[in-house]
């Protein structure tokens, strides 16, 4: 028996000239919590549209729990919930009402329905919010039923598109502990994506990232941080306008600059604080009004940046939007 839920085998989609997933092979182990990232346009929402059946392959395979997608899409889809990053809740049903109709659109046996949505409410912290309407709900609310919709079918893996997006802290970490306890409790394997790569590290055991339509790494969090070699990073934040006179300051004591949307970020190598010293005189003498200076151990999001060179940022919506069709139609 295999160890992995997903196993992706040389995918290609090409789109005429085209190459939007370029030769892709990557298991997703059982039981596991995989963030799968990557700027837009790398190719992510493609790759996870074939993992869906939603899109054809141009060559490879997607087998989803020893099923071949391409065979048997509904019988490897049973297999698979899906939360989108558009909440698909009905305002004008209860909580109760809503798991009950997704439950009949998975044909769950009416004598099993109870039971079902008992347990998904339980999990997902509703049961006192059983009978309100789920118009009524925050933010937070809706995207906790929304993944416990997408339990019914009792599926052996789960996939959150942005799963938190929008989202407060405080809600995001009940999200996160929801996550955790579906992935401990049920061994649940999770495959997600999200813009906050700190969720991803958080979350995470594995992480894939996409770029070009490439799986370009593949680790651990902390595998990942080992394989871009920094030490340190230094941050200094500043107005707009001034970052690219930051970055040349940076380049003149022979850093590598990232210019992202309010500050500069490179890695430090050695001497880091002799370094922010001389980068603080440099500014300092050029009279640029600097916000904030800091230097940290390499995050997730160094990585990220030393891999593809660009943030992660919103995805276009193609996966959700086919996905949240996909599961209004049940199989």
């Amino acid at each position: 028996m295999s160890e992995y839920i997903v196993d992706i085998e040389h995918l290609v989609k090409k789109f005429g000239s085209l190459t939007a997933v370029n030769d892709i092979s990557l298991g997703i182990k059982k039981g596991e919590i995989f963030g799968l990232l990557g700027p837009n346009g790398a190719g992510k929402s493609t790759t996870i549209n074939m993992l869906l059946g939603l899109l054809k392959p141009t060559s490879g395979k997607v087998i989803v729990d020893g099923i071949d997608m391409q065979k048997d899409p509904a019988a490897a889809r049973n297999n698979i919930g899906v939360v989108t990053q558009e909440t698909v809740v009905e305002p004008e049903l209860t909580a109760e009402q809503n798991l009950m109709v997704f439950g009949r659109l998975y044909h769950i046996p009416e004598s099993e329905l109870p039971k079902d949505i008992e347990f998904a409410l339980q999990l997902s912290d509703l049961v006192p919010f059983r009978h309100a309407y789920a118009g009524t709900f925050s933010g937070g609310m809706k995207r906790r039923l929304e993944t416990a919709k997408s339990l019914m079918h009792a599926p052996q893996l789960i996939l959150l598109d942005e799963p938190t997006t929008g989202l407060d802290i405080q809600n995001r970490t009940k999200i996160w502990n929801l996550l955790r306890d579906i992935n401990k409790k049920d061994n649940i394997t999770i495959l997600l994506t999200t813009q906050y790569l700190e969720e991803a590290d958080q979350l995470c055991n594995r992480i894939g990232i996409i770029d070009h339509g490439k799986l370009i790494a593949l680790g651990t969090p902390s595998e990942l941080r080992e394989k871009i070699g920094m030490t340190s990073v230094i941050e200094i934040a500043a107005e707009k306008e001034d970052l690219q006179k930051v970055a040349a300051e940076f380049e003149k004591i022979g850093l590598e600059p990232n210019v992202l949307s309010n500050k500069v970020v490179a890695p430090a190598g050695s001497n880091a604080t002799k370094k922010i010293e001389t980068l603080l005189k440099a500014l300092s003498a050029a009279r640029i009004k600097i916000h904030n200076v800091s230097m940290h151990e390499p995050t997730i999001d160094d990585v990220f940046l030393k891999l593809t060179g660009s943030e992660v940022r919103d995805a276009t919506g193609e996966f959700s939007g086919r996905a949240g069709a996909m599961m209004r139609g049940g199989r």
